[in-house]
């Protein structure tokens, strides 16, 4: 028996620690939910947040963990004091490098990576490095490092677990034949898809808000309405994203790199019910697909407990009440993001970094209303065609781009506010 069985047993005969990085986001939440169910199972050792107080706080009287993290100092100061006013003995800490130590803490077996943005990067690579069980809910870490994550996690012997609930859905529809589950990814055939029965990975999206929006009416939506999505509850950063389908271009990247697949193996489809969470097309002719109500618990728990399947608390699909499956092909001039996304993952390098950073600048800038939706993708190809694509080579140099990258994109971003501001006058 290997050394990767006996750990696997030891886990599911004990109480496993759990970190949440990201702890007071939407995944996070739900998280702490499905752990909450299971107390003869997991423990939470350490909670992170940037610096949302007040949440934390409740979250730390409520599941006491030894540990928990904030990024802003100031913030920290606060949490520590209300705790030691209610005499919990819970550590604080903050700033970056404290994330990475919670991440990679010898006594953690479990690392929930929900931070979003290229802020989860450094202390999700610190969980892999650690050999951590590492539960994927931060798409941006395989968007701007893909090929060396990949190659860190199989290196140090990490359990990679997909928690986007489309990811985890291709995953749970995917062939497993020969692959020592509890090895995955490491074990994982490094064969192209063809070569395991796969014809193409059918890659669902919902539409978002603004599906049926007259193009004309595109630039005058606010971010409020941007972010009054159908079905999921999500922060607001990603609930534009999923509005400009930018979410959808970053998830076909991490499809990309978690599934050995190509851009052109991976096909989004608009389904606007949210009933399936996505599809595997095999040469046979079978079309495997996860359904499930629109639920991140579902995704959550497959991942805390896998390949055991647990109580979620998610209720189960009526699929009498849903009625109906509708599918569209994706209008690119309606989500012209979604086409740069495609297009930076075939460019190869660092082109999906550089996607990634001028994403976060333009989506921050929309929602502070600086900037229109429809200057969202504006600003992302100009970014992409001003930095000259290098090799990926190292996590300083991926670093390094992102920076410029951010840099750029202020600077086109000022540029817009600037007209902007002279146009009213």
């Amino acid at each position: 028996m290997t050394s990767t069985l006996i750990e696997q047993k030891s886990e599911q005969g004990s109480v496993q620690n759990i970190v949440i990085l990201g702890s007071t986001g939407s995944v996070g939440q739900n998280t702490l939910d499905v752990l909450a169910l299971h107390p003869d199972r997991y423990r939470v050792h350490a909670l992170t947040a940037n610096s949302s107080v007040e949440l934390l706080l409740q979250q730390c009287i409520k599941f006491q963990p030894k540990i928990a993290v904030l990024r802003d100092e100031v913030a920290a100061e606060k949490l520590s004091y209300e705790l030691k006013k209610r005499q919990l003995p819970v550590q604080v800490e903050s700033g970056g490098a404290a994330l990475e130590n919670v991440a990679s803490n010898e006594t953690v077996d479990v690392v929930m990576a929900a931070i979003v943005g290229a802020a989860g990067l450094l202390p999700t690579l610190a969980a892999v490095k650690a050999g951590k069980r590492v539960l994927l809910a931060n798409k941006e870490t395989l968007v701007m490092s893909g090929h060396l994550f990949m190659s860190l996690v199989r290196e140090n012997n990490a359990r990679l677990l997909p928690i986007d609930s489309e990811h985890n859905a291709i995953f749970q529809c995917m062939p497993m034949s020969g692959v020592n589950e509890e090895q995955w990814p490491k074990a994982r055939p490094a064969e192209a898809l063809a070569k395991r029965g796969v014809r193409r990975i059918l890659l669902t999206a919902s539409g978002g808000p603004f599906l049926n929006t007259p193009l004309e009416q595109l630039a005058d939506v606010t971010p409020d309405q941007a972010c009054a999505h159908p079905n999921w509850d999500m922060g607001r950063k990603i609930s534009v994203d999923s509005a400009t389908m930018m979410n959808k271009g970053l998830e076909v990247i991490e499809a990309c790199w978690l599934f050995d697949s190509s851009p052109d193996q991976v096909e989004v489809v608009i389904h606007p019910q949210s009933v399936i969470h996505s599809m595997v097309d095999y040469h046979d002719g079978s079309v495997l697909a996860q359904l499930g109500n629109p639920d991140m618990r579902t995704p959550i728990a497959y991942g805390l407990a896998w390949p055991e399947r647990i109580a979620s608390g998610v209720s189960p699909l009526d699929i009498f009440s849903a009625k109906r499956l509708d599918f569209a092909k994706p209008d690119v001039k309606r989500f012209p993001c979604l086409a740069l996304a495609y297009q930076a993952m075939k460019v190869g390098g660092m082109a999906t970094c550089t996607l990634n950073a001028a994403n976060e600048v333009a989506v921050d800038a929309f929602l502070n209303e600086k900037i229109k939706f429809t200057d969202i993708p504006l600003v992302i190809e100009k970014v992409l065609s001003d930095i000259t694509v290098e090799a990926a080579t190292s996590f300083d140099l991926i670093l390094q781009n992102d920076q410029l990258a951010r840099q750029q994109a202020d600077e086109i971003v000022a540029g817009l506010v600037s007209g902007y501001a002279g146009a009213s006058k």
